[in-house]
């Protein structure tokens, strides 16, 4: 999706305005996570945005009540343990709407590789009728068990652009879960007790001195009455891969390719911003707590980081995004209260911008018996598309809907709304990690970025390796 197309996924759903999620910890079989938007560019294309969903989309929309004649069972193996709760739920509400339909729910998230544990569920006899898939790369890995949804209601509402990862040959493979954004996810609360402006945190170096002024804070004492658990300005989950690969690393790799198509059809990765990439590690690593042995991050978890760190204010910060809000209200409401999203910098290159995207998409078992694929459409129109379905999307689920036919919802938590302002100001970067090799971002990129942390390899080092290993893939 070109620059202008990723302008409309943001201006055309903030037109349906809602809020977004996305996942990781670990939680099984209880319902289971172009380079820089030009500001001056911004106004227009949200204005075009307004009109195309004014003139082009169509409201399609499911039955509350249900068919009441569908029958099947349908087995979702899902990623997103932040709405593993709240889509048991649903589950359970399609199910009393539609009798004849069973739905049993497992979610696989966070310290633990969805990919990997996929691959492994579909080896067994019972595979799932709904699953997750990235971008075009896992179009090709997963066609076989792809099923055809260019017929489907919901396809005529996406927004534009959103489309174009999953399909391939003229068909559509799969449904997008939501929009999302990340960046550093600060406490409102504690950044304004050390005196910090956080509207005036841009650049690079804006963060680092920022950061620096507060760890001095920190360090010194000055804010231990009323903050008495802070220890450290950020928490920095090493052990988890997707945020090293996936989520830091697209922060370099989405300013040397402007979308996950084009990601996906280069034969090499020139890593031109690599030493731009490492200077944002080092400076989160500059500010945990283990600073002076980054080593020990590679121990330091999803849950370590959120609801063991930003949710209990023993950090004021952590690299995430929108979807983490549930978790920290889980654990404290008033904290998550506090939220706001700081632009993640790559220096010199793209400053001030929050990238944003859509995390994953729905698919189909193709391989599925025809009435369980009939059942599993008809889940997934009816959530998305029905007005008690929209109201779990928003409501529960927290999603930004990746639909122009949402309606006037609008984001109702502190972390959704910066996203919103985000896109709306146009200061907004891609984000490409899906285009990558399969499970490069996560497994070798992630890999990588640990040796480094961990002292195993120079960055250099890692670099090469991984350069070497998206080669190899291609």
């Amino acid at each position: 999706m070109k620059r202008r197309l990723l302008a409309l996924l943001l201006a055309g759903t903030m037109a349906a305005g809602v809020l977004a999620g996305c996942g990781n910890n670990s939680s099984k079989n209880e319902g289971k996570s172009e380079g820089t938007t030009e500001n001056q560019n911004a106004d227009n294309e949200a204005d075009e945005v307004a009109d195309d969903a004014e003139e082009g989309t169509e409201e399609v929309k499911g039955s509350d009540e249900g068919s009441g004649d569908i029958t099947g069972t349908v087995d979702i193996f899902q990623y997103k343990v932040e709405i593993n709760d709240a889509l048991k739920a649903a589950t359970e509400k399609y199910m009393e709407l539609n009798p004849g339909v069973t739905i049993n729910l497992e979610t696989v998230g966070g310290g633990d590789d969805y990919g990997a544990a996929l691959r492994t569920r579909m080896q067994a006899s019972d595979q799932p009728e709904i699953f997750n898939i990235g971008g075009p790369q896992d179009v090709i890995d997963w066609e076989a068990n792809l099923a055809d949804l260019s017929a489907e209601g919901w396809v005529g509402n996406t927004v534009e652009g959103l489309l174009d990862d999953v399909t391939k040959d003229g068909k559509v493979y799969g449904m997008p879960l939501a929009i999302e954004g990340y960046g550093f996810v600060y406490n409102k609360e504690i950044f304004e007790a050390a005196g910090i402006d956080v509207a005036a945190l841009k650049t690079y170096e804006d963060i680092d001195k920022a950061f620096g002024d507060l760890k001095a804070k920190i360090d010194n004492g000055d804010l231990k009455e009323q903050f008495p658990a802070l220890e450290a300005v950020i928490e920095y989950p090493a052990k988890e891969k997707w945020v090293l690969g996936m989520h830091t690393g697209n922060i370099a790799l989405g300013q040397e390719f402007a979308n996950c198509t084009e990601a996906f059809n280069a034969k090499e990765v020139e890593f031109k911003y690599a030493a731009e990439l490492k200077d944002l590690i080092d400076l989160q690593i500059k500010y945990t707590v283990n600073a002076d042995n980054p080593a020990a991050l590679n121990a330091v978890d999803y849950s370590m980081q959120a609801g063991g760190g930003l949710a209990i204010e023993r950090v004021a910060a952590i690299q995430q995004g929108n979807w983490v809000y549930p978790i920290i209200a889980e654990v404290d409401s008033a904290v998550a209260e506090k939220l706001g999203i700081i632009p993640m910098p790559l220096k010199g290159v793209s400053e001030g911008n929050t990238p944003v995207g859509v995390p994953m998409y729905w698919a189909v078992n193709s391989q599925s018996d025809e009435k369980d694929q009939a059942a599993a459409r008809d889940f997934l129109n009816w959530l998305y598309q029905s007005e008690e379905g929209m109201q779990i999307v928003v409501n529960d689920f927290g999603f930004i809907p990746p639909l122009t036919n949402f309606g006037d919802a609008k984001p109702s938590d502190p972390l959704g709304q910066a996203i919103s302002e985000a896109a709306n100001a146009g200061t907004i970067a891609p984000w490409v990690f899906n285009g990558c090799p399969t499970s490069w971002a996560e497994n070798v990129l992630g890999a990588e970025i640990q040796s480094y942390i961990g002292g195993d390899k120079t960055w250099e080092e890692a670099v090469e390796s991984a350069k070497q290993s998206w080669k190899e893939s291609r």
